[in-house]
């Protein structure tokens, strides 16, 4: 659930980049980095961090250039290693970085294929070094001569489409040619372009989310589609291609439950409006499992549950009160790496207002309940608070099942739901009742706000990976490695592998 930005302005654009992933830091709060093109050469700075940590004025200044991509990070594929931040480089054909958000799976095969058939190394376990060198080496594939026309590149990349698989929303630069962007041909990531109108012609950004966009003073264009490919040349011109045979819309439907910010408009649907709605199906369901004076009140988990929270007060007459109050200082709990951090961290984040729940039963709506952890403390807080009874309502349906396509929730025995019934769930987090949105009636929130969105990734819900490749197997494999995972040699000397040009010390 990486943030990825690129832009193509007429002037310098490290400004741009950085303000961009500000907007976008709830996507990632592990690593941050930004790549320049100045001619026909990059400039490079990345490292662990928030973004506000990572970019110092001498960092800024050393990113010249009218273009460029950027990059915070959430670590699902590989380690959390400094040397794993985004944009990679590679440096043939022409010279090319690239960012990624997604999880591709079958990075392991296309590992091995790059070495014995393509001859190329891969010196990092993250799976955006494999899908760069697929892109570096199906350019180089497609090139005929010394020159490199969007024609060349929309072939490249459609190439890619067959040889890759998984989830991939990518921003990419070539050296002395422009900015390259394309999408998944499954639409899973979401990807949108926006444009600015100048004196001196029009300005690109293609990023994640269309809050990035509007928060930079760009008009939003439209959503980038699956298997489409976007390349905005050095002069500004815009190119663009469908590049997959058979492509199909399916958006990720935890980016409307969770990731996204509720400002942003993903594939034709606000999020706002799908929570809302989240809100007003959830509501009904409790209607019919609540007698009329069960419940006293209803709270939200700050923040991203709110909307729902508040639409579902409304339709069944509930008072409705804030009882926890968020620090602002203490990042996003569920990207945190690590149980033990994020336990830790719920304390840290909320804190709650005893008078709002002494002697009443209270009604907890939050987004999601994916590993219990968040959930067992609030409800642990709202009884130390005075809760005469607590019951606990998730507007997204039981996460009984990994996400291999960009969310970290991969082992099934970290899902509080896998393998339990609600009654048990209920149980193990402490709450006197349990309520979860059907999945139907979930999918349903983002319909009733975009018609024309009829499919959706929801294995994490439903256990149905629309990308066919996923087994029991594959699933057993990628719990191993992560309940065993390598000694990382953490960056005691700085190299140049990762081309970090602008570091100065």
């Amino acid at each position: 659930m990486c943030g990825i930005v690129g832009v193509v302005s007429h002037g310098p654009v490290n400004q741009i980049i950085y303000d961009a992933l500000l907007l976008l830091q709830h996507r990632g709060q592990d690593a941050a980095g930004i790549a320049t093109s100045h001619g026909s050469a990059f400039s490079m700075h990345k490292a662990n961090g928030l973004v506000r940590d990572v970019f110092r004025t001498r960092n800024m200044r050393s990113l010249p250039g009218n273009s460029g991509i950027g990059q915070c990070r959430y670590p699902t594929a590989g380690s959390s290693s400094e040397e794993e931040a985004q944009p990679f480089y590679v440096n043939a054909p022409f010279g090319i970085t690239l960012a990624h958000n997604g999880n591709l799976t079958n990075a392991d095969q296309l590992k091995i294929e790059m070495f014995r058939n393509d001859r190329r190394h891969i010196n990092t376990d993250s799976d955006s070094e494999v899908l760069l060198n697929v892109l570096a080496h199906e350019i180089q594939q497609a090139t005929t001569g010394l020159l490199l026309d969007p024609a060349v590149i929309f072939k490249a990349v459609s190439a890619l489409h067959k040889r890759v698989r998984g989830s991939y929303a990518v921003v990419s630069q070539i050296a002395g040619y422009g900015l390259l962007a394309f999408r998944d041909p499954y639409g899973i990531r979401p990807l949108c372009i926006g444009f600015n109108d100048t004196d001196r012609g029009p300005e690109y950004v293609v990023a994640s989310e269309s809050v990035a966009l509007e928060g930079l003073g760009f008009h939003f264009l439209r959503d980038v589609m699956p298997g489409e490919a976007i390349f905005i040349d050095n002069d500004g011109k815009l190119y663009n291609q469908q590049c997959a045979t058979n492509p199909t819309l399916n958006p990720c439907a935890f980016e409307f439950v969770y990731l996204a910010r509720p400002d942003s408009v993903i594939d034709g649907a606000s999020v706002y409006a799908t929570r809302l709605r989240m809100g007003e199906h959830l509501a009904e369901k409790i209607r019919k499992q609540f007698r009329d004076g069960e419940i006293d009140v209803v709270m939200p988990i700050p923040d991203s549950s709110r909307p729902a929270a508040m639409e579902l007060a409304l339709k069944l007459n509930l008072h409705y009160r804030e009882g926890f109050i968020k620090n602002r200082y203490i990042g996003r709990t569920f990207i945190m790496p690590g149980q033990g951090v994020r336990s830790k961290s719920v304390r840290q984040k909320l804190n709650a207002i005893s008078s709002e729940f002494k002697g009443k039963s209270v009604l907890l709506v939050d987004d999601s309940i994916v590993r219990g952890t968040t959930s067992r403390e609030i409800v642990q807080m709202a009884r130390d608070s005075g809760a005469k009874r607590v019951i606990f309502a998730s507007a997204a349906p039981p996460v009984k099942y990994p996400n291999v396509y960009g969310i970290d929730m991969p082992t099934r025995n970290e899902l509080i739901a896998y393998g339990r019934t609600e009654e048990e769930v209920c149980r193990e987090i402490t709450a006197d009742a349990l309520v979860y949105q059907d999945i139907e009636a979930m999918k349903r929130s983002i319909t009733d706000v975009n018609p024309l969105l009829k499919k959706f990734e929801a294995s994490c819900f439903d256990g149905e990976y629309i990308t066919g490749d996923i087994s029991r197997d594959y699933l057993d494999k990628v719990e191993y490695a992560r309940q065993h995972p390598k000694v990382i040699m953490e960056d005691i000397v700085r190299t140049q592998l990762n081309l970090n040009l602008a570091q100065i010390e």
